[in-house]
This record gives structure tokens, C-alpha cells and sequence, in this order.
């Protein structure tokens, strides 16, 4: 891939001009842009140009960023747009907070207080999108993205999914990307469910809060097997959370608590901790530029680096002083204990231990946004209205709720709607106007729009070929949109002109120029026409033909005459031989058939009509 700098101006994709490097890796390079449409910073990820001629692969990162981008919950990255532009690139919000990795890359340990900030965190968007059927299979440190809030949202779900069959490694001599956090599963080349995730937020945690990853060696190979006949073993470091991060790291995953289940166990755990410090974030473009600012760190914070001869679970964690009210608040214990209560019993059936009444969510899949305002009105919710498209739904049309259907939501609580705005956009082909009508129907198909036929005339635009499009159309259009072809017929027939009496070649020629017909002049003779005046049409007046079709002009000579030859002493062979030349017929012979001419009538020299007959006088 080309140099970060060299790409620094460059506009993707017509719209995202890239401003400024925030990382790269082995399968993509990152930037700050803007949208310059929307006026706004994103980020981009532009990955490997050998990508671009892969049609499996972009087949796949094209229904994955379709599925990420149609999921809004508040910690999974939001994914604006995609496409390719040269290489395929992926469009997110940017979050100016930085990621997990630079935090930890910048020297910096997470009490278990902050560990559990980013652990509830995670498994929320976790839950969230697992329930939805998307597995992230790459979940790390950099993928852990905090906004300037503090609030963590996880990226790149999907991405590696559409990578896994391209081969794209990194040869840095570490265990990387997914094998670095691999489950078992993973490790064994089995087939990987949500509880994989699980897993891996496991050993994030514990390498946030000891700077060490676990089963990670100096020998991949002997790493991956490690992790394939232990269950995972939490550092004495991770303190209250040891008992919930040992549970998403046992070696079978069905003895692994899901996302929801972890959540829980951790938020339990919060009863022995005290409240969090803001997390020590470095900034995004800090981290972009390789530089760990230790000054970005909240001052009522400070981690203390291992003691010498420390192991894994001897990091020490020192704090600045707090107010002894502030030392002394612990996090809710009555939720606390309820969560613990429903952990026991399986699940989040909390409807009969909290005093906040709840109500179930009721299946609002494909109803209308009325019928679910009107719910929300009966169970005292507020409703979070998401947009999104989706291929298959009305605009209105509920696609999915969070809560999900058969969940529960406290009085007060916020139902999130993610509501269709009709389906997904395709690009209408350009241009349209002067392209055959079947190769325009072809493209149209292909983008899963329909289409409608008017055929008119077009002085302009050849027959079966595409004028433009009735009414107006944006560039993009939902799927299933009828677009309104206008194909032309060709230049409408032309009706060749009357001319008046009299009329003369120039007249005749303007005339038939003025309807885009062409005049070609032929000159006849004619007994009754006036020489130069128009004898006729060809077509004749009153005639429909094609535009720029020829009109024979028939102008007058006047009569065809020619002269009587002088015959005088021509044999009557030699007379009628020179008349047949001159265009003239013998007429009788008189007196002496094998003599002479000695006259003729009409007399040598005089016009007459041609094929008129000559009458001969002849003599011994």
C-alpha cells in the first residue's frame, strides 16, 4: 500500500477528502477526512488494493457493511458509507478519543474499576449485535474506540469476516489480529459463534489492567495450542473481576457466559470496587502519530508501572487522593444484587425484584411507527427513533427494536426503533441520455431498479436509444424504484412540402431545406412547363417520409427540340441513318427511292420537335 502521506488531500469516492493518517495495519490504512458533503469528520478505511479485483471478497464486504451499517446501538461504531474507489474503503464516525491500544501502547494500565468500564461497555455492544446474528471475530484492543465522551463502541464488525478467505497477514513476529485474542475454537480451526467475542474480551480485559496478554509467547504455534487444553487464567491483578472473566475464558464454550451474562458478572462484581477515574484516553491523532502524551492522563489518576521482579498478577495500582465521601460510594447495590439474582437464574428476569414496573417488548417487526408510539405511550417509554434501509421494507415499516421482542423495559426506560426508510440505495447508471435502451435496461436490472418505456420523437437522439428520464431523480435511488425511461423514436416523419405555381428551383430547394429534407435538382424538358419553373416532386407533395430523406426537384427545359440535319445527296440508307442520330424520325420518301436527297420538309435547319418525322425529296 502506498505511503500514509501521498494519500493525505485525495477525495474518496467523490465526497471523503482525507486529512490526516490516524494508523495502518496489514490489511488497511486509516484516515481522518472530511465528508464534504455533509460538512462533518469521518473516518476512513481504505484497504489493500489487491483487494479491488477480488469479486468474492467484495461481494462479502459489500453485504457486511450493509448489515453493520443497518445496526445502531451506542457502542458499536456507526458505519456512514462504503464502496470502492480504486481500493474498497469503509466510512465510520470518528471518534477523537483514541482506542484501547493506544491507551495501553502509551504505558498506561486500567484499574479494574476502569476495566470494568470497558468491559460493560463492550459486552453491551456485544449483546447487541450478537443478537442480531453478526460475530466481530477480531476483537482487540484496537478495535476498542472511545469517542471524546469516554463511551466505548467496538469497530470493524464484519471486516473480518469479509477478510478471512483473503489471506492478508502481518509479519511482525507476534501472535496478530485474531490469533493474538483466538478462542480455542478459533485456534483449532473450528467453526466460531458469538462466544468467541466473549473470549477475546476476556483477554483484552486482563491485558488492559496487567499489560500482558494471556498464552501470548515468543512462539505462535505453541501459543495457539496453549489456549486449546486450559481454561483461561485470570491474574489476581483483576481482583472482583476474576470470577466473571475466568467464566468467558473456560475452554468449552458452552460453559462461557455470553455477552449479556458477562455484563452481568462484571456489573455484580462492582459491589467490592471503587467508582472508576476517567479513562487515561490519548487521542486518536495522538496515537495516529506514534506518541503515548502522558500529560492527556486525568490528573486524579495515576497507574504506577510492575515493581522489578513483578509477575502478571503483582501490578500495582496507585491513586491519587479523593475526598473520603467520594473513596467511600460504591456502585448500586441493590441492582447490583438483583443482577446477580438474575444471573443465577439464567437471564435478565428482573420484572418481579425491581420496584420500576416493566413490561415485555411486544414483536414490532414489519408494524407501522404509530402502533409502536402508541405503545410506548401505554408502558410509559420513550422511543429512540434509528433510520435505516433495509431491502424488503416500506418506509415507516418497524425493522427491529432494543430491547429485542420477548425482552423486558422498565417505566421510564428508552425503547430504541430502528425504523425502515424504505430500501437499500442503488446508483442509477450514467449517463442515460444517448445510450441504447438495452444496454440502459441491462444496467438497471443489474441494480436492482425497475423500469417503464415512453417512446417519443427526438430530433436528436437516435431511435432505441435512451432521450433521458421523467421527472426528477436523485443520482441514488431505493431498489424496486421504477425509473421513468423516455426512448426515442427518432426524428418524427417529415411531409414534403406543396409549392406554389410558378414556383422555381431556389423556392422548391428552401422550402424542402426548411422541413430537414434534402432538395436535389434534376433537370428535365417539358412541353407544357415553362423553362427553370418546377415541374414535379419525387415524392410528390403530401408525402410522409424519414427526415433528411432526398426530394428529386424536376425543373424545367422548356420543349425538347432539335434541328433538321442537312441531308441534301444522301442515299435514303444514309438520310434515315442521320435523322435516327439527330433524334428524328423518317417520314415518307418521294419520287425516287433509290435516287437522292435534293430537299426535306421540314427544310434543313429548322427546330422541330424531337421524334418528329421528316418527309425527303428525292431525285436520280
Amino acid at each position: 500500500m502506498s505511503q500514509l502521506s501521498d494519500q493525505i488531500g485525495r477525495v474518496v469516492g467523490g465526497r471523503y477528502r482525507l486529512l490526516a493518517p490516524l494508523g495502518a495495519g496489514a490489511s488497511a490504512q486509516v484516515f481522518l477526512a472530511e465528508d464534504v458533503t455533509l460538512q462533518r469528520q469521518v473516518a476512513v478505511k481504505m484497504l489493500q488494493p489487491a483487494l479491488a479485483g477480488d469479486p468474492h471478497f467484495l461481494e462479502r464486504f459489500r453485504a457486511e457493511a450493509q448489515t453493520v451499517a443497518s445496526i445502531s446501538h451506542p457502542n458499536v461504531v456507526v458505519v456512514h458509507d462504503s464502496g470502492v474507489d480504486e481500493v474498497p474503503y469503509l466510512v465510520t464516525e470518528y471518534l477523537a478519543g483514541g482506542s484501547l491500544r493506544g491507551v495501553l501502547s502509551a504505558g498506561h494500565r486500567l484499574t479494574p474499576s476502569q476495566a470494568l468500564v470497558v468491559g460493560l461497555d463492550a459486552c453491551r455492544g456485544l449483546a447487541h449485535a450478537h443478537g442480531r446474528g453478526l460475530v466481530h471475530r477480531d476483537l482487540k484492543p484496537a478495535n476498542l474506540l472511545f469517542g471524546d465522551d469516554g463511551r466505548l463502541r467496538i469497530a470493524d464488525f464484519g471486516l473480518a469476516r469479509a477478510l478471512a478467505e483473503t489471506g492478508i497477514t502481518d509479519h511482525g513476529g507476534h501472535l496478530v489480529g485474531t490469533m493474538r485474542y483466538a478462542a480455542p475454537e478459533q485456534a483449532r480451526g473450528e467453526r466460531t459463534g458469538p462466544k468467541a467475542d466473549v473470549y477475546a474480551l476476556g483477554l483484552v480485559l486482563v491485558e488492559a489492567v496487567t499489560g500482558r496478554v494471556p498464552f501470548a509467547g515468543g512462539d505462535p504455534v505453541a501459543s495457539l495450542q496453549a489456549r486449546t487444553v486450559a481454561d483461561l487464567e485470570v491474574p489476581e491483578a483483576l481482583g472482583p473481576l476474576r470470577p466473571a472473566i475466568e467464566r468467558a475464558g473456560r475452554l468449552d464454550p458452552d460453559e462461557r457466559a455470553d455477552a449479556e451474562e458477562l455484563g452481568i458478572a462484571l456489573l455484580a462484581a462492582s459491589e467490592r470496587l471503587t467508582a472508576p477515574a476517567p479513562l487515561p484516553l490519548v487521542g486518536a491523532l495522538t496515537e495516529a502519530g506514534g506518541s503515548g502524551d502522558a500529560e492527556r492522563i486525568d490528573e486524579r489518576t495515576q497507574v504506577a508501572p510492575p515493581p522489578a521482579g513483578a509477575g502478571d498478577g503483582d501490578v500495582d495500582e496507585v491513586e491519587l487522593a479523593e475526598p473520603a465521601a467520594r473513596r467511600r460510594r460504591r456502585w448500586p447495590v441493590a441492582l447490583t444484587v438483583l443482577l446477580a439474582i438474575a444471573l443465577a437464574a439464567g437471564g435478565f428476569v428482573l420484572a418481579q425484584q425491581l420496584r420500576t414496573p416493566t413490561h415485555e417488548v411486544p414483536e414490532l417487526a414489519t408494524r407501522a411507527i404509530d402502533d409502536v408510539e402508541l405503545l410506548a405511550a401505554e408502558n410509559d417509554w420513550e422511543i429512540d427513533l434509528k433510520r435505516t434501509r433495509r431491502d424488503g421494507t416500506e418506509p415507516g415499516e418497524v425493522v427491529s427494536t432494543d430491547p429485542r421482542a420477548g425482552e423486558r423495559l422498565e417505566e421510564g426506560g428508552t425503547l430504541v426503533v430502528l425504523v425502515s426508510e424504505g430500501n437499500t440505495l442503488a446508483d442509477l447508471p450514467a449517463p442515460l441520455r444517448g445510450r441504447p435502451v438495452l444496454e440502459v435496461v441491462a444496467a438497471l436490472d443489474g441494480a436492482g431498479l425497475r423500469h417503464q418505456i415512453t417512446e417519443v420523437h427526438d430530433e436528436e437522439v437516435p431511435a432505441q436509444h435512451v432521450i433521458g428520464v421523467d421527472g426528477e431523480l436523485g443520482r441514488e435511488v431505493p431498489k424496486g424504484t421504477v425509473v421513468p425511461l423516455r426512448v426515442s423514436l427518432g426524428p418524427e416523419q417529415r411531409t414534403v412540402p406543396e409549392l406554389p405555381d410558378g414556383a422555381g428551383w431556389g423556392e422548391a430547394a428552401e422550402a424542402i431545406g426548411a422541413v430537414r429534407l434534402q432538395a436535389v435538382r434534376e433537370d428535365v424538358f417539358s412541353e407544357t412547363v415553362p423553362a427553370g419553373v418546377v415541374v414535379a416532386l419525387d415524392p410528390p407533395s403530401g408525402e410522409q417520409v424519414e427526415r433528411d430523406s432526398r426530394v428529386v426537384v424536376q425543373v424545367s427545359k422548356g420543349p425538347d427540340r432539335v434541328q433538321v440535319p442537312a441531308l441534301g445527296g444522301m442515299t435514303l440508307d444514309q438520310a434515315e441513318a442521320a435523322l435516327r442520330e439527330a433524334g428524328l424520325e423518317l417520314g415518307q420518301a418521294c419520287c425516287a427511292p433509290r435516287g437522292r436527297v435534293v430537299g426535306t420538309d421540314p427544310a434543313a435547319g429548322t427546330y422541330v420537335r424531337r421524334g418528329a418525322a421528316v418527309n425527303l425529296f428525292m431525285a436520280r
